[in-house]
């Protein structure tokens, strides 16, 4: 089992930075591949972004894709999602994910919010 809990999410506006972290105990993290996804208020859940086990592949989706980096410290357990230039179409609740297969996800964060405004 392996568990996730996000954190640095808040309210900025359009523009601004934040980054996300993701804190994951419960197996051996250098083997875990991890990601992150995102649900709109009345919308289903979004691919954001991943980064395979290795460290060195990540995948993001065309919408955050030269505004958002994912990255990973494995010494300290972490996981990380910078996301710069926000959007109000930003605004979600992000969600940590992780797997034992590349882009396969098979666990879950509870997730922290970001707020965008106008």
């Amino acid at each position: 089992q392996v568990q996730l809990v996000e954190s640095g999410g808040g309210l900025v506006q359009a523009g601004d930075s934040l980054r996300l972290s993701c804190a994951a105990s419960g197996r051996t993290f250098s083997a875990l591949a991890l990601g992150w996804f995102r649900q709109a208020p009345g919308k289903g859940r979004e691919f954001v972004a991943a980064i395979r086990r290795s460290g060195v592949g990540t995948n993001y989706a065309d919408s955050v894709k030269g505004r958002f980096t994912i990255s990973r410290d494995n010494a300290k357990n972490t996981l990380y999602l910078q996301m710069n230039s926000l959007k109000p179409e930003d605004t979600a609740v992000y969600y940590c994910v992780a797997g034992s297969m590349d882009l396969v996800f098979d666990y879950w964060g509870r997730g922290t919010q970001v707020t965008v405004s106008s």
